[in-house]
């Protein structure tokens, strides 16, 4: 049972519903923080930015003792650090502690992650977007069945109990579930093609390894891309309770909001993925990313006109932003192979580090300093727009070569050339 792809698949979604807390709900804290403590707001979302900064920083080098050694052991840790970090948040003292926590908790994200997000493109080489996708919803939909346990506690209890029985609950469940996470032996046979989902994906038959994957400019274009699509997002994310208190709209719109958004964010990731599989990745990609730039102009067109339009344009953000963490991963490992691909991953996914600098410190301070988020929403959509030109770039071009095959068909094309 533990060696069959869907018991695998299951257990990784479960790991990613535990984490997806650490991310999500963070904007739910932000207000209770800032009240208990008079911190100003881009101190405290610097908290947010810098656990973003650990959670993918850190898989690159995870990654790669992961692919290696399996994931068990580290998602265990994973387990110790996400219950000990998100629990300790609520007791924090000083802007430091909260910090120190946050990035503890971040660490043990990256090894959830990582870890789970490898383990998709291994099992299922046949159906990598939809399986990608399905991890991913973990993490970007998991939060939806916490979000009224941590409303309620905070409410009626106080954030830091909010902090200490999710991260309790979360810590126990990760470390469980890592017992039975495994990656898929030597004897291994995934399905068939015929027996797979039809799929328009281009695939390289070649494994590049992280150093030779550098070496190649559709790293750097996929690099460019994930920044640019992830900002908007992760701005979002971060914000939400800021614009509703910003434009004056009621609490029942954060709360429908953060309600309904993760569940969009979890169902655009399979939706995408599986779409992908069938139209290729890079027209799913400038698709999704061109509907992302009119969903962040529609938030702060519309959705600041009522509290119904605010949770309608923030479900429609999130439904065409949460698709880049299944058609990354899918797209990394059809342009590089997957045997390398959760320290590949782990490289390409700090482009979210790099993001939430851009998107989560940057946007607020120009927030702070302008008092309108009307500019920095439409930056957003300006990079998602352009993720999507490279996306259609990108599907002009072959497929990466490696060094030495692109050296072979050299001397191959030279002695046909010659008569040899």
């Amino acid at each position: 049972m533990i060696g069959n792809p869907w018991f695998q698949l299951v257990a990784s979604v479960i790991s990613m519903v535990m984490i997806a807390n650490l991310q999500y709900s963070w904007t739910l804290f932000v207000g209770p923080i800032q009240q208990a403590h008079g911190w100003k707001l881009v101190d405290v979302q610097s908290a947010f930015t810098t656990f973003v900064l650990f959670q993918t920083w850190v898989q690159p080098l995870d990654g790669w003792f992961i692919d290696r050694l399996g994931p068990r052991a580290f998602i265990t840790v994973a387990g110790v650090l996400c219950g000990v970090g998100w629990s300790a948040m609520g007791y924090a003292q000083t802007l430091p502690q909260l910090y120190f926590f946050y990035v503890l908790a971040g660490i043990g994200a990256a090894f959830v992650y990582s870890g789970c997000v490898g383990s998709a493109v291994k099992w299922f080489p046949n159906r990598r977007g939809l399986a990608s996708g399905i991890i991913a919803a973990g993490f970007g939909g998991g939060t939806a069945l916490f979000i009224p346990i941590i409303t309620y506690l905070i409410s009626r209890q106080t954030y830091s109990r909010a902090f200490l029985f999710t991260g309790i609950f979360q810590g126990i469940v990760i470390t469980i579930a890592a017992q039975f996470l495994r990656h898929p032996g030597s004897d291994f046979i995934a399905a068939p093609a015929k027996a797979a989902a039809k799929t328009k994906a281009r695939r390289n038959t070649e494994h590049f390894t992280t150093i030779e994957m550098l070496r190649s400019p559709h790293f750097y274009a996929l690099y460019l891309m994930f920044v640019a699509m992830a900002t908007g997002g992760l701005l979002v994310t971060a914000n939400a309770s800021q614009f509703v208190k910003s434009w004056g709209l009621a609490a029942a719109a954060l709360t429908a909001a953060t309600t309904l958004s993760p569940m969009a964010n979890g169902a655009s990731r399979i939706f995408w993925g599986w779409l992908s599989d069938r139209t290729g990745r890079e027209l799913g990609m400038a698709i999704a990313f061109m509907l992302q730039a009119a969903a962040l102009v529609a938030v702060f067109t519309i959705g600041k006109t009522s509290g119904a339009m605010f949770t309608l344009t923030l479900v429609l953000t999130f439904f065409t932003w949460g698709e880049v963490f299944s058609l990354f991963p899918s797209t990394l490992a059809d342009y590089f192979g997957s045997r390398y691909a959760t320290s590949n991953y782990g490289i390409l996914y700090s482009a979210k580090g790099v993001a939430s600098i851009i998107g989560v410190s940057a946007g607020t301070m120009i927030f702070e300093r302008f008092q309108s988020w009307d500019s920095v929403l439409m930056g957003s959509a300006g990079l998602a727009l352009f993720a999507a030109i490279l996306a259609v770039v990108l599907r002009s071009q072959a497929l990466p070569r490696k060094d030495s095959a692109a050296v072979a068909d050299a001397v191959v094309s030279s002695s046909a050339g010659s008569g040899v």
